[in-house]
């Protein structure tokens, strides 16, 4: 008998690069969510069906074969891979798998696509096996196929698809879960325009090197800005939420890390009556957020399709991973 499990994505409202030095995070899981169906397989393959992406193929002694498209695609697809053997491998189980995998999360934007997919892979596997994985080891397991793809990553994408609600994260304090009492409403902007996350922290950190004085002021007011966002967007605090908002968009972009085409989106938004707007992750491309009132919903969406990105209607979820049986 099957399983399906999804997990959500996320954006990152506050805290981008000077969470990689000092002050907080603030995350949001979203509801566009990852998908995964798992079945046990005869053989011992691991086959994934992502033809949604346009590529399917399976592993097998962890070399990737492909059915459809390109073989260089198994690269997008070793990290459930790894997040599949790792959680049959902590069962003590020894097993063909078919993982069909569908998402309403762009990829490689920003929006914890990789996560919410390795997230749903390991809660998949483990309701197929009958395993009762704690989320707490369905985020640790998940993590293993993160670094795949990340190298080295914070945890926050793993944790926020697993568990859901809004996180604050600090190096060296871990991670805080909280639940907003007044949701709020998002229009994202994508660009789709691909970028690396590791590329861009590591440009900061090369600018900070030549100039280590100036950059380390801003990354102070980035951190002191994330701190008095958190504490408005959990008082249900739009206005102030939103000028904050702006105030990291601009510090972000004295950092370099804004592009033309994030800043046209940012900015449009705001004309048309967003609270705040400002890029989101890692910046280099990807997405941009705009707080938005409901009765602004469709003239935002509208202007950002306007300037040639993709709109995406999202508000915050308490729902981490869920699974069941099909």
């Amino acid at each position: 008998m099957a399983v399906e499990a999804t997990a959500p994505g996320k954006m990152i409202l506050f805290g981008e690069h000077s969470v990689v030095y000092k002050g907080p995070a603030v995350v949001l899981a979203i509801d566009r969510r990852a998908k995964v169906v798992a079945d046990k397989r005869d053989d011992k393959r691991i086959y994934i069906d992502a033809e949604d992406l346009g590529f399917s193929g399976y592993f097998e002694e962890d070399i990737y074969y492909p059915v459809t498209g390109k073989a260089w695609r198994g690269r997008n697809l070793a990290a459930l891979n790894i997040a599949a053997k790792k959680t049959m491998g902590h069962l003590g189980v020894d097993s063909g798998l078919s993982l069909m995998v569908r998402s309403m999360i762009p990829i490689a934007v920003g929006l914890g696509s990789s996560a919410a997919v390795c997230v749903a892979t390991v809660a998949a596997v483990s309701e197929l096996f009958e395993g009762g994985l704690t989320r707490e080891k369905v985020s640790e397991l998940s993590f293993e196929g993160e670094k795949v793809i990340h190298g080295m990553p914070s945890g926050v994408d793993n944790n926020v698809a697993t568990f859901g609600g809004v996180m604050r994260y600090e190096r060296g304090a871990g991670f805080e879960r909280f639940k907003l009492e007044k949701v709020p409403h998002f229009v994202i902007g994508n660009t789709r325009r691909k970028r690396s996350t590791r590329m861009m922290v590591e440009g900061v950190k090369e600018l900070r090197d030549r100039n280590t004085s100036v950059v380390d002021a801003i990354i102070d007011a980035i951190s002191a800005v994330s701190k008095d966002g958190f504490d408005a967007l959990m008082k249900g605090d739009g206005p102030r939420t939103g000028e904050l908002m702006n105030i990291n968009h601009g510090l972000l972009s004295a950092l370099g890390v804004s592009t033309s085409e994030l800043d046209t989106l940012v900015y449009a938004a705001r004309r048309e009556g967003a609270l705040g707007a400002k890029l989101t992750g890692a910046g280099g491309g990807g997405c941009m957020i705009a707080l938005v009132e409901e009765a602004c919903l469709g003239v935002v969406e509208k202007t950002i399709r306007r300037y040639r990105g993709q709109s995406i209607r999202v508000d915050p979820t308490d729902e981490g991973v869920v699974a069941r049986r099909l």
